[in-house]
């Protein structure tokens, strides 16, 4: 893979700090549940101190719930351990400026063993990892997500203290492609666009979705892990400048009984020269030999590696026949009702992802999908016709239904594990048994709605 220019070089950052402009970085990392953990450093010290040598976090933040329990069952982190630390190694090319917080600038970190061995089991190495196979056979991989979220007039200290009931959506009615409908929270909308532009990302364009409130911020894409980088650093600072505006947003699965929030994943592959792998203009469908196996094992793997890309309990809730949400294992081109639609032409032929939610870590969804496609390649898999029709009502394989099923097939799949090894196995594993676990404890409203009085 090419040396990628960083949004904003050391030196730079030098210069910036030595002015008085920047006094504050922030070195992060994306955890398993897709968000920034870290510390806020003084530039000066950080300059001077961090950026070679790195700094300690505690493992057990790739070993905790969503609340940030300690729970049982991680083989890198425990109480029998005595829950030590990882170092976290800035990553230059992914230093940037934050302009929605004074003074402050951001930098990725790889993680790492104090004896310079990687953490298999972190977000950003598992993509490396199904990056370096890509690169011994010459390709890359270049990506796109499109990431949809829901605003709310409230602020997040409301609705907590609401327990997330009766919220007052940005818009009240289906604002889908309406310049009127975005232009109610233009405000919001243009303040994220801008804290993302300053910050070296590339916007393309925002639009109103179906749901009340409902919106999507898209960018240009870039290599895999330049893409996914983007992708966490633009879904916390969303956050933060919604929390600055006085509004909450939420990029959960499933928030209702409407539509969910999305997170369409582009993927399509160069050769060391830069050309496509995946097109053939003189295809009469456009699709290269590679390109067909490659899609045949996004159908075969998916399955197996849905925990990848729908990794809560709500992520589930989604998969609901006319929802735009996909429930088929199927491809079809320019197909909105299957899994894997083809979209595209000529050199910017690729395939879209459209089962990962906005719940998504999109380092673990990338890497699954290079990983299925690689097995579709390796084992020169046969592409099964494609779907013209309305794949809800095909008689097509059916995408797991439940975070139960779908930890079950990542556990049994011999796909997953050789490609990702059985310690990144068992670790996603035990993520899941952690939530399943946690949900099957909980009593929810659902329950006492339908049983307080009436059982």
């Amino acid at each position: 893979m090419a040396a990628r220019t960083p949004p904003l070089t050391v030196e730079e950052l030098r210069v910036l700090t030595d002015e008085g402009e920047i006094d504050t970085v922030v070195l992060a990392f994306t955890d398993m549940q897709g968000r920034l953990q870290g510390k806020r450093f003084d530039a000066g010290y950080f300059l001077e101190d961090v950026l070679e040598h790195g700094t300690e976090g505690c493992n057990y933040l790739l070993a905790v719930d969503v609340d940030l329990n300690t729970v049982d069952g991680y083989a890198m982190s425990s109480w029998e351990s005595g829950y030590g630390d990882f170092a976290m190694h800035a990553d230059p090319a992914t230093l940037r400026r934050v302009p929605w917080q004074p003074g402050t600038a951001m930098v990725i970190a790889d993680l790492a063993w104090h004896d310079g061995t990687p953490v298999t089991a972190s977000p950003r190495q598992v993509l490396r990892r199904q990056l370096d196979r890509l690169a011994e056979r010459g390709w890359s991989a270049l990506a796109g997500t499109e990431l949809e979220f829901m605003v709310f007039q409230d602020t997040y200290e409301q609705a907590w203290t609401a327990g997330y009931r009766e919220l007052t959506p940005a818009n009240q009615y289906n604002v889908d492609y309406s310049v009127l409908g975005t232009a109610r929270v233009e405000p919001l909308l243009r303040a994220i666009r801008q804290g993302m532009t300053g910050a070296g990302m590339r916007v393309e364009s925002a639009k109103g979705e179906c749901n009340l409130g409902q919106h999507e911020i898209v960018f240009r894409y870039d290599d895999a892990l330049t893409t996914c980088d983007q992708h966490s650093v633009y879904k916390t600072g969303a956050k933060e400048i919604a929390a600055q505006h006085g509004r909450a947003l939420t990029f959960m699965a499933k928030y209702d009984e409407r539509e969910g929030n999305s997170c369409h994943i582009h993927l399509s592959l160069r050769d060391e020269r830069g050309r496509p792998v995946l097109a053939d203009e003189t295809a009469a469908d456009g699709m290269s030999q590679t390109m067909r196996h490659f899609l045949a094992g996004q159908l075969a793997a998916l399955p197996d590696l849905t925990l990848l890309y729908a990794p809560n309990i709500n992520s589930y809730k989604r998969f609901q026949p006319g929802s735009f949400a996909p429930t088929a294992v199927a491809w079809g081109p320019d197909n909105r009702t299957c899994a894997m639609r083809v979209v595209g032409h000529g050199a910017g032929h690729r395939l879209e992802n459209r089962l990962p939610g906005g719940d998504v870590n999109p380092y673990l969804a990338v890497a699954g999908m290079i990983a299925a496609g690689l097995h579709g390649v390796d084992q020169r898999l046969e592409l099964p016709p494609a779907c013209t029709g309305n794949a809800y009502t095909s008689d097509a394989e059916q995408v797991p239904a439940t975070l139960r099923d779908a930890a079950d097939r990542w556990a049994a799949s011999a796909v997953a594990r050789e490609a990702f090894g059985d310690d990144v196995v068992e670790h996603y594993r035990t993520m899941a048994r952690v939530e399943q676990d946690a949900y099957d404890a909980a009593v929810t409203d659902w329950e006492r709605f339908r049983s307080f009085e009436r059982m």
